[in-house]
């Protein structure tokens, strides 16, 4: 008897666990989508289940609260039910005895105060009012609203030029974003709650890479209008694009003597080669962008008076520093610097030399594994917070420390250590982590005495700022040192002066300075009194769509060169798939804009 017990008992953890794998991998492809009063009820339903009935107000309370948000969904409900859920939920928080308790109560209260009005609507009107655009995950998660389905469906049926069409529609680097896009877009893929979500950008570097054609997108009849854009980065390129889609004419005026801005001089030729990325660019100003280099703007009402519009995307291109002894000694870099030096073909000379890079974001991460490749004999990596608190991707991480990269967590610079006015050393304090702030775990000093790193190089990596001054002393708003913009990117005080990307967000992603330039594009081009947006079309026949995402199959992942080989050059580290890997991802996608609720076959849109 007792061994058949442990048998059942095997079975039933594993089903359980099957389930809470299901259920893991559900809430990870959860977005906004879903009632929040709805959803507000389902958790409070499953804490309700994992209540172990020891304490009254996780037993009996969160029941209790379970009945109170079943009232505002059915209709019974009035302004008092409202008051009674912050009241029960508060209660719960401050007097159950564990976690299961305590945590459904304050989630309970978090719905009930971010989504009032939502509550509001259920009591009075007995139904939902949350009007989030009902798209699918993945076209939802992509700042710029690429139509992912439609190319993939392109990439699984072969025809890779019209995939590489279809994302140019609403992104004009596709080659760049196929490189180093973060794809935020894969995160709600609902793929994901069969298996894995599918692999996106690897497959939009695959429709790049063998796309059999080259081709010219369709440019609409001349308007007259003229358009100065400032700064030759991804949200300046990208609003010169789309402008010149429409008809009007663009000149960027960029101040080095390279476009692509943070894509050049931010990314190590090892993610994105020069060549791949000057052609992606020459591609767009074959369009018909004018452009100016080594052009520094410095009058911004002589531009006004001479074109049009202005777009300002300078994007952010300074240094921040450390603010601690030592600072200013020979061998201490900044990110920025070094980097910017990499884009411009005159790298430093680190061959022997030991580096300490402080910093835990992905240029952190770019930074040590570009001192690794020229010739530094050690590398560590000094961060403050702990290794999952770091804000680089998982697998920059994974490859600087494969590629011989140590990591020094929990440690936060003290004092560079200069003799004979170079960097000897660096001082580091032990921290220990604690409590969140501004929503992330928070270190404080540990009682542990500080260590002092051997080191040639300081490279400081903690951020990037932004070159506004020269813009406030013309008059331009700034605030934080972020120039101020309007919800539509119009600067206040400047009738025809539009802002955006890094410089007007902060620092961000690459996609999301795409969507600004794109979004610019199309507020500038309604300011001049049209509406192009909704004529820019690419005519292609899509696939018919087959339904065959039933079957669970893993998701392919792009490999990369080994680290042994890869560490002492600059060469493309990662390698695309093979037409077999392309073809079984692209045939994974469920084609949910077609079967899901958010369909929108009927026509390829253009979402701004």
């Amino acid at each position: 008897m007792s061994r058949m017990y442990v048998l059942e008992r095997s079975e039933a953890q594993a089903v359980m666990d099957e389930m809470h794998q299901a259920l893991e991998r559900r809430l990870e492809c959860s977005s906004l989508e879903p009632c929040p009063v709805e959803f507000t009820r389902a958790v409070v339903s499953m804490c309700a289940t994992q209540s172990c009935g020891k304490c009254t107000p996780c037993r009996v309370g969160l029941k209790v609260l379970e009945g109170l948000l079943d009232d505002v969904l059915e209709g019974r409900a009035d302004e008092g039910t409202l008051r009674l859920i912050e009241s029960t939920a508060s209660t719960i928080y401050n007097s159950a005895d564990c976690a299961i308790g305590y945590e459904a109560g304050e989630m309970a209260l978090l719905a009930v105060k971010g989504f009032h009005d939502d509550f509001v609507h259920h009591i009075e009107h007995q139904s939902c009012d949350f009007r989030r655009r009902r798209h699918v995950p993945c076209v939802s998660g992509c700042p710029a609203h690429v139509d992912i389905p439609g190319y993939i469906s392109l990439v699984s049926a072969g025809r890779y030029t019209d995939a590489v069409r279809l994302i140019r529609k609403d992104n004009p680097l596709p080659l760049v974003c196929g490189l180093i896009c973060e794809h935020p877009c894969e995160a709600r893929c609902r793929r994901g709650m069969v298996d894995d979500p599918m692999n996106i950008r690897g497959l939009k570097r695959y429709a790049v890479d063998h796309m059999e054609e080259d081709y010219r997108p369709v440019i609409l009849e001349p308007t007259g209008k003229t358009v100065a854009v400032i700064g030759g980065g991804p949200a300046g390129l990208s609003a010169a694009y789309f402008l010149t889609l429409m008809g009007h004419k663009c000149t960027v005026f960029e101040a080095r003597q390279h476009l692509g801005g943070m894509l050049r001089y931010g990314i190590p030729d090892y993610r994105l080669p020069h060549e791949e990325l000057d052609r992606e660019i020459k591609w767009i100003v074959d369009c018909g962008v004018e452009v100016k280099l080594n052009t520094y703007v410095t009058d911004i009402d002589k531009l006004r008076k001479e074109y049009d519009a202005v777009y300002i995307a300078i994007g952010a291109h300074n240094d921040r520093k450390l603010g601690i002894p030592g600072e200013d000694a020979e061998g201490v870099i900044s990110a920025v610097k070094m980097l910017r030096a990499m884009g411009d073909d005159n790298p430093p000379d680190f061959k022997g030399k030991r580096v300490c890079v402080v910093g835990g974001g992905n240029v952190a991460m770019d930074v040590a594994r570009t001192s690794i490749r020229l010739g530094a004999e050690k590398v560590t990596i000094v961060y403050r917070r702990r290794v999952q608190d770091m804000t680089a991707q998982v697998e920059e991480i994974e490859g600087a420390r494969a590629e011989g990269c140590e990591v020094l967590e929990l440690h936060s610079p003290k004092e560079i250590v200069v003799e004979d006015g170079h960097v000897v050393g660096l001082r580091v304090e032990p921290q220990i982590i604690g409590g969140p702030r501004n929503g992330r775990p928070a270190p404080r000093k540990a009682d542990a005495p500080d260590v002092t790193l051997d080191c040639d190089v300081v490279a400081v990596a903690i951020g990037q700022a932004i070159n506004s001054k020269p813009f406030e002393d013309l008059g331009v708003p700034c605030q934080r040192g972020r120039i101020v913009a309007n919800p539509d990117g119009m600067v206040p005080g400047f009738e025809n002066v539009w802002s955006g990307g890094d410089c007007e967000s902060g620092p961000a992603t690459v996609i999301r300075a795409i969507k600004a330039g794109k979004v610019a594009a199309g507020n500038i081009d309604g300011y001049f009194g049209y509406n192009h947006k909704d004529e820019i079309t690419v005519p292609i026949e899509m696939p018919q769509v087959q339904y065959k995402g039933k079957v669970a199959c893993a998701r392919c992942e792009l490999k990369e060169r080994e680290a042994c080989e890869r560490k002492h050059d600059f060469d493309l580290m990662e390698i695309g798939f093979t037409e077999e890997e392309a073809k079984q991802e692209a045939n994974r996608c469920l084609c949910c804009d077609h079967f899901g609720y958010g369909a929108f076959r009927g026509g390829r849109i253009f979402a701004w």
